[in-house]
């Protein structure tokens, strides 16, 4: 495979809830002028404000866990990975799984070009453009309408990308004969559980989740990575995270396991296309709010990733969007057209 978070007391029970509704308090426009910084801005990430991985094979090795670690040490290692031009790798794991990351300036939303880019390891299979690795993470934005430097909850707001509210993607046919479920989700929420103790090889049933729609199972431990999955600076017994939910884009075409492809959604997602491909840009324009319409942003301060889908791929396992970095396309003076992205 290849939102701040309140802690919850439940009985004996610490449950840790991850708020990351996709724009569902983004209030909609602003009339701030984009802050261009100090006149030698950077293009690149210069904060991480929160790095919560949901769990997965990478999980505590990318940045990697050291005992004694806490979130202020790992925020500072996904940083020292991402930031600036470094183009490190940090692991979401899987659903929901995110990071929050900022910038030495406002990121100017500017009227039909694209603003921004997440810079993941997608990569398409050789000689194929629909399909790849492709682990789309959903990117939200917030302004720092208050300027007290961190992004309030009624701040954010979904970049809509080409699945969102419905899912509309060419291959979405071939995928529900595959028996994957082909639905966007708002507000889908799943709660992982801290096992009780770590298996020494591999174990199918190895961290338990659940959802809000009534679905269950197990994310598996492979032969591949020995580590533990869930995140081991966290103390909570569980870990539920909310936010949209995208379609399963994973399909094994061989039959028997042994060839998964990973389609590509058109635009508007993390960690989806190549880096070099226009449609891994994201314009600002794009951002909806609560309501689903258009937030009208000037331009944005922070943005916050979380793994889309919810997937199992026989060996390559769990669907986990890594990110590399964020570049601003301005800043970098390049000019990708927003409607050659999103026709």
């Amino acid at each position: 495979m290849k939102a701040f978070l309140p802690i919850l007391q439940r009985g004996a029970v610490w449950t840790l809830l991850v708020t990351t509704v996709a724009g569902a308090s983004c209030s909609g426009s602003d009339d701030a002028a984009p802050n261009p910084g100090n006149g030698s801005a950077t293009p690149y990430v210069t904060r991480v404000l929160d790095f919560r991985p949901a769990v997965g094979q990478f999980v505590n090795q990318l940045p990697e866990y050291e005992a004694g670690d806490t979130q202020e040490t790992m925020n500072r290692k996904a940083l020292e990975a991402i930031g600036g031009n470094r183009r490190g790798m940090i692991s979401l794991g899987g659903f929901g799984g995110y990071v929050v990351v900022g910038f030495d300036h406002t990121i100017e939303n500017r009227p039909g070009l694209c603003d921004f880019r997440v810079l993941g390891n997608a990569f398409m299979a050789s000689g194929q453009t629909a399909y790849g690795s492709c682990e789309p993470g959903v990117i939200e934005v917030a302004r720092d309408l208050n300027g007290n430097g961190l992004p309030d909850e009624n701040e954010w707001c979904e970049i809509a990308g080409s699945s969102y509210p419905e899912a509309t993607e060419s291959w979405l046919d071939a995928a529900r004969a595959a028996g994957n479920d082909v639905q966007t989700l708002t507000g889908y929420e799943i709660t992982y559980h801290r096992p009780a103790e770590e298996p020494t090889a591999t174990a199918e049933e190895y961290i338990r989740w659940e959802d809000n729609r009534g679905g269950s199972g197990y994310i598996p431990k492979n032969s591949f990575h020995r580590q533990p999955y869930y995140p081991q600076w966290i103390d909570a017994a569980t870990l539920t995270f909310r936010g949209t939910r995208l379609p399963q884009n994973g399909i094994d075409l061989s039959g028997a396991g042994n060839n998964y492809a990973l389609y590509a959604f058109s635009y508007g997602y993390a960690d989806n296309m190549p880096d070099a491909s226009d449609r891994s840009a994201i314009d600002i324009d794009w951002a909806v709010n609560a309501s689903g319409e258009p937030a009208s942003l000037s331009g944005v301060d922070f943005i916050r990733i979380h793994t889309g889908v919810h997937q199992l791929n026989g060996w390559l396992g769990e669907c986990s969007t890594e990110v590399m970095g964020v570049e601003d396309l301005h800043l970098l003076g390049v000019s990708i057209r927003s409607n050659t992205v999103k026709p």
